[in-house]
């Protein structure tokens, strides 16, 4: 996208990843389910979901959305609902950003600790990640399910940062979400933003608010 590489800066000790539209492409499956879960209740809206809801957890989505559409079912039913609609297509569907792969070999080469931080439910996370081999790849899982406040508040970076033992500054955060990059600015930590196609409308706020920007994670330099 840029026509340079990006370099990991030498000072990093920890690599940070969204799941869901950031290591994965997975952010088809839940236009999908907003679409199918809101027809199902007879619901027919033009708005964009993913704009509303943003990088928020999945119990924090069931509450906004229960208020703002008069939705009836309690919040955890609306959830397991969710998680219904989209485990088998995380587990058999759902893979990895092109380079995700080599960027994480490249990281237990240098020794960086690598951890996920994700809104979504830990189901749902080890779902995508048991179908793409990459289950214990991980020095640590953070989803929505262990944090009071969602993307954009800080909590999630770092919580993350304080599992895998690395300061937020010496962290580097990859996402695909204004929200989620706001959330690790906000920790203290530097971000590359990954352009994801669902999201494509908001690329240019999300280069502006980034210190830099990938399509996908071969436009990263590993050869340092």
């Amino acid at each position: 996208m840029t026509g340079t590489a990006i370099r990991i800066p030498k000072d990093t000790g920890a690599l940070l990843f969204d799941l869901d539209g950031t290591l994965v492409d997975s952010m088809w499956v839940w236009s999908d389910i907003d679409r199918d879960y809101l027809a199902a209740h007879g619901i027919q809206t033009d708005e964009n979901i993913q704009q509303l809801i943003g990088g928020i957890s999945m119990r924090q989505t069931a509450v906004l959305l229960k208020d703002h559409f008069g939705i009836e079912d309690p919040i955890e039913k609306m959830m397991d609902d969710w998680n219904q609609m989209a485990m088998d297509r995380y587990l058999h569907e759902v893979s990895v950003k092109e380079g995700g792969r080599d960027l994480l070999a490249w990281a237990r080469k240098k020794g960086l600790r690598t951890a996920i931080a994700t809104s979504n439910s830990r189901a749902l996370c080890e779902a995508a990640l048991a179908g793409c081999g990459l289950l214990h790849a991980f020095d640590a899982v953070v989803t929505g399910d262990e944090i009071q406040n969602g993307k954009p508040a800080p909590d999630i970076y770092l919580h993350t940062a304080e599992k895998v033992g690395v300061p937020p500054q010496h962290c580097l955060v990859f996402e695909d979400l204004v929200d989620g990059i706001l959330a690790a600015k906000a920790a203290g930590c530097r971000v590359i933003a990954v352009l994801d196609a669902v999201t494509e409308e908001d690329n240019e706020k999300k280069i502006r608010l980034a210190d830099g920007a990938v399509s996908d994670f071969t436009e990263l330099d590993l050869t340092g």
